[in-house]
């Protein structure tokens, strides 16, 4: 009951725009899960592409995206203004989303998929500046655990949304294209007029060269810790599709495998408003050693599973440890960075973690080849025991201190 009141109690004190903020991530993830949903299929059966050609494809599109965090994030500091970078990257990804339904060749959507992504590297940074800009250090782990809550609600949607439309048209993909850029322009038309962004505090100094040598050392080693970590805990984190790959080595139908990802990401969006709550009130380093604990587990479930429901717990185990932890790392980014580099700390945070991601994905499918799922999952736990190490020497030597040094910002 204590519990209860304390969510709901979180809820009122949480400021509109991060409320805002969280409905155009949810939006925007709906519009964009559902084109890319379907956009493999349809290369593939439409338009003839091969599948190596869309494996790079996606990893040209998303390693764009991290790249270019860096840099907005940079220039977000720069200029002292967060929102203009963020209204710009969420309107390059409305603007495109016509494209997709429009598009008379593949090179075409090879195209809007490069600017789309681009539009995600541009606004990610700012935006997640922007949320700790707005929220005062109480509500810090709230805020973003809402954003993230809200922002996943989106990606289960918007797949469920596809199929439910392709079986209502027909499999028109074109139909389903043109209904996606709906709620697009309605997260753009929402951050661009009911954001309202804060002040610049006039104590804070101007920062000249957010890239430079300098400015990266005062981002301090509490923040350089953060990043530690969480670039070892990501080599832990591979790609979701092995969730999806290993359901089907169990013999999960194949009309079934978007189930996996549903799951997942239900349960991601259950906990991660709640786990933001409880960081604002304990330390919140027990919070984040609790998510990677839980991932040591889902891993050994899922490598040492041979049936159906024992994946099926695997992967709410996985999505518990998401709700635990993606949130957390973020809010301790804004903990630990001084506030007029706020988007440059974002920016490297997302930059470290992305490549962290792709080099991941790359080693959990050698092992997977190699070894087997088994060699694959049970590499994770080990990699994240090793992140479950740094974090408690990071308590140790008392960097980074949680909710107790938030509340002191």
């Amino acid at each position: 009951m204590a519990v209860s009141q304390s969510i709901k109690g979180n809820l009122k004190q949480i400021p509109a725009g991060v409320w805002v903020l969280g409905f155009v991530s949810m939006l925007m993830d709906i519009s964009s899960e559902m084109i890319h949903a379907l956009l493999p299929i349809y290369m593939v059966t439409v338009l003839g592409t091969s599948t190596l050609a869309v494996g790079i494809i996606e990893g040209i599109a998303e390693a764009t995206a991290a790249i270019t965090k860096i840099f907005s994030g940079a220039l977000s500091d720069w200029l002292g203004k967060r929102k203009g970078l963020a209204v710009l990257g969420y309107g390059m990804a409305a603007f495109t989303k016509p494209i997709f339904p429009l598009a008379p060749s593949l090179s075409w959507l090879i195209a809007a998929r490069f600017i789309d992504r681009v539009g995600k590297g541009v606004r990610g940074a700012p935006r997640d500046a922007l949320v700790a800009d707005l929220a005062s250090p109480e509500v810090r782990g709230a805020s973003f655990g809402l954003r993230q809550s809200l922002d996943t609600i989106g990606a289960f949607v918007g797949p469920l949304l596809a199929i439910l439309l392709m079986l209502w048209t027909a499999n028109n993909f074109q139909a389903v294209f043109w209904i996606a850029v709906i709620p697009a322009f309605l997260a753009f038309g929402l951050i661009a007029f009911a954001v309202k962004e804060p002040e610049r505090p006039t104590e804070l100094r101007k920062v000249m060269s957010p890239l430079s040598r300098v400015e990266l050392v005062r981002l301090g080693a509490d923040y350089w810790w953060v990043v530690g970590i969480a670039t070892v805990f990501t080599l832990a984190r591979f790609s979701e599709a092995f969730l999806i790959l290993r359901a089907q080595s169990v013999g999960l139908p194949i009309a079934l495998v978007p189930a996996v990802m549903v799951l997942m990401n239900i349960v991601y969006a259950l906990a991660a408003y709640p786990a933001g709550v409880l960081s604002d009130r304990v330390d919140r380093h027990s919070i984040l050693i609790a998510g990677l604990t839980l991932l040591i587990v889902a891993d050994i479930v899922l490598a040492l599973s041979g049936g159906i429901v024992g994946v099926a717990l695997g992967v709410v185990l996985w999505g518990l440890h998401m709700g635990l932890t993606q949130g957390l790392l973020a809010t301790l980014v804004a903990d630990t960075a001084p506030a007029e580099l706020r988007g440059t700390a974002y920016g490297m945070f997302n930059l470290m973690t992305g490549l962290a991601l792709l080099a991941a994905s790359v080693i959990a499918g050698a092992l997977w080849d190699v070894i087997g799922p088994q060699g694959t999952f049970l590499a994770g736990a080990t990699f994240t025991a090793v992140a479950i190490a740094g974090l408690l020497a990071l308590r140790r030597n008392g960097l980074a201190g949680g909710a107790q040094r938030s509340s002191e910002q």
